[in-house]
């Protein structure tokens, strides 16, 4: 783990963004490497916003979102994203969705449960479970397998 820890800045910053939402001593631990990892500024995902388990950036990013978006389980969001608002009512993201790369998903819109958004994509309006939706603006294209992109999921047992 050491070795991933020092070789993928991805990593890295996932470990110092889990540990910000712990307690005590690995809270303060977490805010300390949060800060030294803002440095490069290739993700610009603020320690105040609410991600569920199994989040995976792909190569590291760009990714931007907004401090008020939520992001569900096993997500996976790749390179040039943006998730933004200009009235602090970004998206809410479920679970099992895959987000291509170069997407930007723009205000207040609600991504279903197991969803796959296509490259280039610009998200304006909600997009429903189970389906695939991409295009400049999105349009839900079929509901055949979607999130199939999604291949490390993580099962929280609580």
């Amino acid at each position: 783990m050491l070795y991933y820890y020092l070789r993928d800045y991805t990593f890295r910053w996932q470990v110092s963004f889990r540990m910000c939402h712990g307690k005590g001593a690995i809270k303060f631990c977490g805010l300390i490497l949060y800060a030294l990892n803002r440095s490069r500024k290739r993700l610009c995902l603020p320690k105040s916003t609410n991600v569920g388990y199994g989040l995976y950036i792909g190569h590291g990013g760009p990714v931007v979102v907004n401090p008020t978006a939520v992001i569900g389980n096993n997500c996976t969001i790749m390179q040039f994203t943006t998730v933004g608002s200009n009235y602090n009512h970004a998206a809410i993201i479920g679970d099992n969705v895959y987000i291509g790369p170069n997407v930007c998903i723009v205000e207040d819109v609600h991504i279903g449960n197991n969803v796959t958004i296509g490259a280039g994509s610009v998200v304006t309006k909600d997009i429903p479970d189970n389906a695939t939706a991409a295009g400049n603006y999105a349009k839900v294209l079929n509901y055949n397998n979607p999130g199939r992109f999604v291949i490390r999921k993580w099962y929280n047992d609580n």
